[in-house]
C-alpha cells in the first residue's frame, strides 16, 4: 500500500490560519494543477477529525464516491456527508495495517496532525506539495518535529500561470 501526501501551502508553510481558515487559497483550487488526476489515483482518503469538519463545509461533497476514513479517539457524526466514511482510531501504524487488510492500495493522507503522525511513523512514501504565492505569517504548519531527519528525493518541479509552484517528493527509506 503507499500513502501519499498532496497539499497546499503558503509559501511560510502553513496549511491553514491559526483558526484553520483557508481564505487565503486560490478561488476554487486555482487553475488545474494536478489534484484530479491524483485523486482519480487514490482509493482511500484519511483524514484528521478537524480536517473533516472544514470538509464538510465544502460543495459539492470533494471526495465523491472515494472512502473517508477520519480519524478520531472520539465518536463523530458521520451522517451529513455523502460519500462512505467511517470513523477509525488508532496510532498510524495500526490504521494503515487495517487499511492494507481491507484492500487499500493507495491512500491519499491529509490534515497537519494526520500527515504529521503517518510521517513521523515513516509511512508516507509521497509528498506533492503546492506552494500559493502568499505569506500569512503565522497558522498551522504543515510540518511538525521529527525525532530524526527524513530524507527525501526530488521527483519533479512543476510551477503554473498563477504563480503556484508544486514540489513532488519521494521519502527515501
Amino acid at each position: 500500500m503507499t500513502a501519499s501526501v498532496f497539499i497546499g501551502t503558503s509559501v511560510d508553510g502553513f496549511i491553514a490560519r491559526a483558526n484553520g481558515d483557508l481564505d487565503w487559497l486560490p478561488e476554487g483550487g486555482g487553475e488545474p494543477h494536478g489534484y484530479d488526476e491524483f485523486m482519480a489515483s487514490v482509493d482511500t482518503i484519511v483524514i484528521g477529525r478537524k480536517t473533516f469538519e472544514t470538509v464538510l463545509t465544502f460543495e459539492p461533497w470533494p471526495y465523491g464516491d472515494k472512502r473517508v476514513v477520519v480519524l478520531s479517539s472520539r465518536p463523530i457524526d458521520l451522517s451529513a456527508t455523502a460519500g462512505a466514511v467511517e470513523r477509525m482510531a488508532g496510532a498510524p501504524a495500526d490504521v494503515t495495517s487495517q487499511l492494507a487488510a481491507s484492500g487499500a492500495r493507495h491512500v491519499y493522507v491529509d490534515g497537519g496532525i494526520t500527515i504529521q503522525g503517518f510521517l513521523r511513523a515513516g509511512l508516507i512514501q509521497r509528498l506533492i506539495i503546492t506552494r500559493v504565492p502568499v505569506l500569512i505569517g503565522d497558522g498551522v504548519p504543515l510540518f511538525g518535529t521529527l525525532q530524526r531527519d527524513v530524507r527525501l528525493r526530488h521527483v519533479a518541479t512543476r510551477h503554473y500561470p498563477s504563480g503556484l509552484v508544486q514540489s513532488e517528493y519521494a521519502i527515501d527509506g
